[in-house]
């Protein structure tokens, strides 16, 4: 009998009665173009060699999930059998659980063996035999390079640094080597963030408080070439909180950073993360933008979440992150990084939290043109997650499922052990594979939980809301300059009010004055005297 081409026999062997793996491969098989035979559960090692004898195909696919020690005699028996008939000259391959994989691979039977862990485009790559090819695969140097590798599957974000520069460079070569993650994002300590160019001034009982000790730039290329590994992935880095150009420069030449990521109104004495006046610091944030903009390097300005985390109403964020999209715009920027910070605070619940994003896109992609793009990156709230790790995962997962009905380009992984301590690399591979999984399974036929009439209705409701924000704050212009990237109309706009937040109470720099409340899952102003919430409308009325 002549070799049928292009047909696979399929079953699960001896005592197992598990065919949903075997089933699952025979429907990409079809797919890629084979013919499948399909023998059932629980087929003897007698009946899959007459089925090979009958059909003689081209591929065999053998499947067991039970005991390891029973699979291991199974498989010894089928191949003696498939000897003795002569009838191993075609391909096989296996699919069972890691331990039962194991087992598998140890026999030399199997060209190729799938432990479950395998992605469905991994198991239809190795159907069209494209399996040999992925070495070397370009991966991309640059984000739209690695957009256009990746695409339609949204690219992977995470941080990660460990206070000891050694362990970073360590954890980074794992991490790139478990091919999981496509940009890899390095935390320096606050240290580093404030002080890097200015030594002398750093607290070295402080070192590595927050992120990794980073004080050399060859720090960061020993980062870097530790990554050159697995999936090669790309590399950025925190702006600093001063020094922002010298950081941006820096980073670049060592990391060849992926893209900068700087607040319009923050690292200054509003949040105590440098010395610098408000004022000052607005100006020296966008004279960064501008710089990474005539490099045509991507920008995100990473400003909603910073007042989203301090407990700041869903009006507010929804203007803080149209005012950093603005600010990149007239500045230059031509690629821009959106970032949609979900759970944040925590008690947003997921209706409120889609109507806020939905109002957040409906603004700033209203700003494109064709020479103004934004690329939709999501990721849950860091304050969010339990300090209890498996109750954390579950809130990781069904967090990115949330994500997922925005259809972000990037997926900014947050580590599920944040609510307790700093990722390790480990965990956040774990992480990552967390993601991956809510990813497969929701991210090509999920209800559309954006048509929903209380999502649509919160989404006006913060439009126009927001757009009687930014009207009061143009209000406070004195001269010709736009007032929505000039630095004096958005410090005094912080100082009177318009932008404000709960956390922000007895800051000098700040009005203080703004209480908020959780209110059927969104975040509304509150009147505390009163306890009744304000519109967007009395709130300004009171503050001017």
């Amino acid at each position: 009998m002549n070799r049928t081409e292009r047909t696979v026999v399929a079953g699960a062997l001896g005592n197992c009665v598990h065919v949903a793996g075997v089933l699952s491969f025979l429907n990409l098989a079809r797919s890629a173009g084979y013919e499948t035979i399909f023998l059932g559960p629980a087929v003897s090692v007698e009946e899959f060699a007459a089925a090979v004898a009958e059909h003689d195909p081209e591929l065999v696919a053998v499947s067991y999930r039970l005991t390891p020690s029973v699979a291991k005699t199974l498989i010894e028996q089928l191949q003696d059998l498939l000897r003795q008939r002569d009838l191993l000259e075609r391909r096989f391959v296996f699919g069972g659980t890691a331990p039962v994989a194991q087992v598998a691979q140890a026999s030399g039977l199997f060209e190729k063996v799938f432990s479950g862990g395998e992605s469905p485009d991994e198991v239809f790559a190795y159907l069209r035999g494209e399996t040999q090819q992925r070495e070397p695969r370009n991966w991309g140097t640059s984000l739209r390079e690695r957009l256009v590798a990746r695409q339609p599957y949204p690219l992977l974000r995470h941080h990660f640094g460990q206070p000891e520069v050694a362990v970073t460079v360590e954890g980074a070569q794992r991490i790139a080597e478990a091919e999981v993650l496509d940009i890899l994002s390095l935390g320096p300590d606050q240290n580093a963030q404030e002080s890097f160019f200015r030594p002398d001034e750093m607290k070295p009982e402080q070192s590595g408080a927050g992120g990794v000790a980073l004080r050399s730039p060859d720090d960061l290329r020993a980062i870097y070439q530790a990554t050159r590994c697995g999936n090669y992935p790309l590399l950025r880095c925190y702006s600093g909180t001063r020094d922002l150009i010298n950081w941006a420069e820096m980073s670049v030449e060592t990391i060849n950073n992926a893209w900068g990521a700087i607040p319009l109104c923050w690292y200054n004495t509003l949040d105590a993360r440098s010395d610098r006046p408000p004022e000052r610091s607005i100006a020296e944030n966008q004279e960064a933008m501008a710089w990474y903009a005539q490099r045509g390097i991507p920008v995100e300005c990473n400003e909603a979440h910073h007042w989203s985390m301090r407990g700041a109403h869903d009006t507010l964020a929804v203007v803080a992150a149209y005012l950093g999209a603005y600010n990149c715009k007239v500045l230059g920027v031509r690629t821009y990084i959106s970032q949609y910070m979900f759970n944040s605070p925590a008690a947003t619940s997921p209706v409120m939290d889609l109507a806020k994003m939905l109002a957040k896109i409906e603004l700033i992609e209203g700003l494109h043109d064709d020479d103004f793009t934004s690329l939709r990156q999501t990721r849950a709230g860091l304050l969010s997650f339990s300090p209890d790790m498996d109750i954390a995962k579950g809130q990781l997962a069904a967090a990115t499922v949330v994500q997922l009905a925005i259809r972000p380009h990037i997926v900014h992984v947050v580590g599920y052990s944040e609510g307790d301590h700093a990722v390790t690399a480990p965990e956040l591979i774990e992480s990552c594979q967390i993601v991956h999984g809510a990813i497969r399974n929701c991210r090509t036929d999920m209800p559309d939980t954006l048509s929903d009439p209380i999502v649509q209705a919160r989404k006006e409701e913060l439009l126009a809301e927001a757009n009687l924000l930014l009207e009061a704050i143009r209000s406070l212009a004195e001269g010709g300059a736009d007032p929505l990237t000039d630095a004096r109309v958005i410090t005094r706009a912080i100082k009177l009010g318009l932008l404000d937040a709960p956390h922000l109470c007895g800051n000098p720099v700040a009005a203080g004055k703004l209480a908020t409340a959780p209110v059927d899952g969104a975040i509304r102003a509150l009147d505390l005297e009163s306890g009744k919430t304000l519109t967007e409308e009395e709130r300004i009325a009171r503050l001017l």
